[in-house]
């Protein structure tokens, strides 16, 4: 009966979605023009944030400072994605140098917490919420290390924006509004928040007007005395302080020993554009693995949204979610052959366990030798891009909220696992498993493209399935990320959890019957969904009109802006 149901929830989704057509692209769903300009272009989930990120180009700052300025801003607007408490990345391209620059600016556990206490006190798993799952936040460590290797305004200037924000107030926009509502009733219990979070107990609405003076507090105070003053000073202190009190672990002594890391981007080439993710921790290696695999098909000739296609997506998916379960960790840990999974020759291996008639209900990890979100992008007049995202893991984080901060520290140890033999298994001073990545393009060695999307295990299968969309599809910047999406659920974790039924396949409305009707025949069990899909922002560069591109879609309150 629930697969009736489903099947024709989707049917009737699917003729809704055909109204669409009548659109100048032609396609058969809704989708936007794609936003041109000259001079500078942001991207950003909040709208207010985009043109704070415009207004500082205009005033003569970079990308890199625009990027800085809009992430403070979004940590005000969007709390349930992202903020100070938790964790950065950032792929950069610098004109100056004609070169990509990766920065992982993700903290790392307490020194003073081990595997023990969490098997002696019977864990099965580490906690979503409370002082158990908090790391040391990286994003205010990732920004300074932003802003001295590239950076040209003052740190004043720069974080102004979002202070006066925070003071002033800004109006609640309204995907914003919903999440912030659900995240109220599960973290009112935790000291502090409620003061900091609520509108006499309750959540913004949709339109309110909120203000978050501890926040413009703590900002001011960053933006005067420089990181140290968060890591090493009274900020720090008060997060201690704030941490025993709660029982947990992260300590002065964490924050104060804490530094983010250049590193090398990695790439592969799909049909002849080189796509760009960060190594692990994160999971950027897993959109490669995964073009790698679809690169030996005629997907152009499969059509989008055809049973073909969707189901060498999701096989693919499968293969390289297994690797990026058994492998994928902090690599000061670890020996991980990255160069070996992002290899042509080993997705040809991988490749071979794909049938094209049939969904497996698991795959073995190859063998090797040796959660809500923010995605924002900037691009300047001078030719800098910046592809940036940040997050506190579980929406609003772990519901600690160090009293007159203004923010709540991330849940991202959730994501370690508690078996001693995993690659990602608990240790003092590790970094988890991160699943935010920022993504980026280059073709023939110079700036293409600069996108991401948000939603944890979600995040890799949208990356693949924007380049898809572009390189097979031949949609444009904006068609490319309103396109019905899929998304594959129930994969082995880096956690621990194993797949054995093959998992769900979730379908976004536009799909045909008769491709769901296939999907089924060929073992996938597939649901509707109306969410889960990510959120993408992009900047095209388009070295011939010497002009940018910008694309937000409309699954978020997003904007993007261009002057």
């Amino acid at each position: 009966m629930k697969t009736f149901i489903n099947l024709l929830l989707i049917t009737i989704l699917s003729i809704n979605h055909m109204c669409a057509q009548d659109r100048v692209t032609g396609k058969n769903f809704a989708t936007r023009s794609e936003v041109i300009a000259k001079h500078g272009m942001a991207a950003t989930s909040q709208p207010l944030a985009t043109q704070v990120a415009l207004d500082i180009l205009k005033k003569g700052g970079n990308a890199i400072d625009a990027a800085i300025a809009a992430n403070a801003t979004l940590g005000l607007m969007e709390p349930t994605g992202n903020g100070m408490g938790g964790d950065l990345f950032a792929i950069i391209w610098d004109a100056k140098t004609q070169k990509l620059y990766g920065l992982n600016a993700s903290g790392r556990s307490p020194k003073s917490l081990t595997l023990d206490y969490f098997l002696d006190n019977n864990f099965e798993k580490i906690p979503a919420f409370g002082p158990l799952p908090v790391s040391v936040p990286g994003c205010v460590d990732g920004w300074f290390e932003m802003h001295k290797k590239f950076g040209s305004m003052k740190m004043t200037d720069i974080l102004n924006p979002a202070i006066t924000y925070a003071r002033e107030g800004f109006p609640v926009s309204e995907l914003i509004a919903y999440y912030w509502d659900l995240s109220v009733p599960r973290l009112r219990e935790y000291p502090n928040f409620t003061e900091t979070f609520t509108l006499n107990g309750k959540a913004p609405a949709k339109g309110e007007i909120f203000k978050n003076p501890f926040l413009a507090n703590t900002l001011e105070k960053i933006a005067q005395g420089g990181r140290d003053v968060f890591y090493k000073g009274e900020i720090a202190k008060e997060i201690d302080r704030y941490m025993k009190e709660m029982g947990g672990f992260l300590s002065y002594d964490d924050l104060a020993s804490h530094k983010s890391e250049w590193v090398e981007p990695i790439s592969t080439n799909y049909r002849g554009y080189d796509v760009w993710e960060l190594p692990p921790n994160g999971q950027g290696t897993a959109a490669l693995q995964m073009l790698n695999m679809l690169e030996a098909y005629d997907i152009a000739s499969m059509g989008f949204g055809s049973t073909e296609y969707i189901h060498l997506f999701t096989e693919a998916k499968k293969l390289a979610f297994e690797d990026r379960a058994k492998y994928y960790s902090d690599m000061d840990f670890n020996k991980i052959p990255v160069d070996k999974l992002i290899s042509k020759e080993y997705s040809n291996e991988r490749r071979k366990l794909i049938n094209p008639d049939r969904a497996a209900r698991n795959y073995p990890a190859g063998e090797l030798e040796q959660g809500n979100t923010i995605y924002m992008t900037v691009a300047d007049q001078w030719g800098n891009m910046v592809s940036l995202i940040q997050s506190n893991y579980r929406g609003m984080g772990s519901g600690m909220t160090p009293k007159g901060l203004g923010f709540i520290l991330q849940d991202r140890g959730e994501l370690f696992s508690l078996d001693k033999n995993h690659m990602n298994c608990y240790a003092p001073g590790k970094r988890p498993f991160h699943t935010i990545i920022p993504a980026f393009i280059t073709k023939d060695g110079k700036p293409y493209i600069s996108f991401g999307v948000m939603g944890g295990s979600m995040q890799p299968q949208g990356h693949v399935q924007i380049v898809v969309n572009m390189v097979d599809f031949g949609m444009n910047l904006q068609e490319a990320g309103d396109a019905p999406r899929l998304r594959h659920g129930g994969s082995s974790q880096p956690t621990g959890e194993v797949m054995t039924d093959g998992g769900t396949l979730y379908i976004e409305s536009g799909v045909e019957y008769e491709v769901i009707r296939e999907l089924m025949k060929k073992g996938h069990q597939v649901t509707f969904d109306l969410g889960g899909y990510g959120g993408y922002q992009a900047i095209m560069y388009d070295a011939r009109s010497g002009v940018y591109f910008g694309a937000s879609e409309s699954r978020k309150d997003g904007q993007a802006a261009g002057y």
